[in-house]
């Protein structure tokens, strides 16, 4: 494994285990899901550069764009738990309520 393949694997990974150990904050779990995404942009674009086509030249542009949507969608969703629950805890969310 070289050390670009292992930089970004590292980074997905602990991007996931904070996701998975860290779920706190809504916030924090947002950030974990964001630090994922930009590894994966990362990389596939090197990955693209690697392979010199024009085939695959915009999957990660297609890729940084869910993200963005992915980002607002979180935030969106972190401004109305603010809002009517007083903070962003997850233990504070009940699902089971409306």
């Amino acid at each position: 494994m070289t050390p670009v393949h292992f930089a970004f694997s590292s980074t997905f990974v602990l991007g996931l285990a904070g996701l998975a150990f860290h779920r706190t904050h809504l916030l924090s779990a947002l950030l974990c899901l964001e630090a994922m995404m930009l590894s994966l942009f990362l990389a596939l674009s090197v990955w693209s550069l690697q392979l010199e086509s024009t085939n695959s030249s915009a999957a990660p542009m297609l890729l940084l764009a869910f993200s963005a949507c992915e980002a607002s969608a979180g935030l969106a969703l972190l401004v109305a738990t603010a809002r009517t629950h007083g903070s962003d805890r997850l233990q504070s969310l009940n699902l089971l309520q409306c």
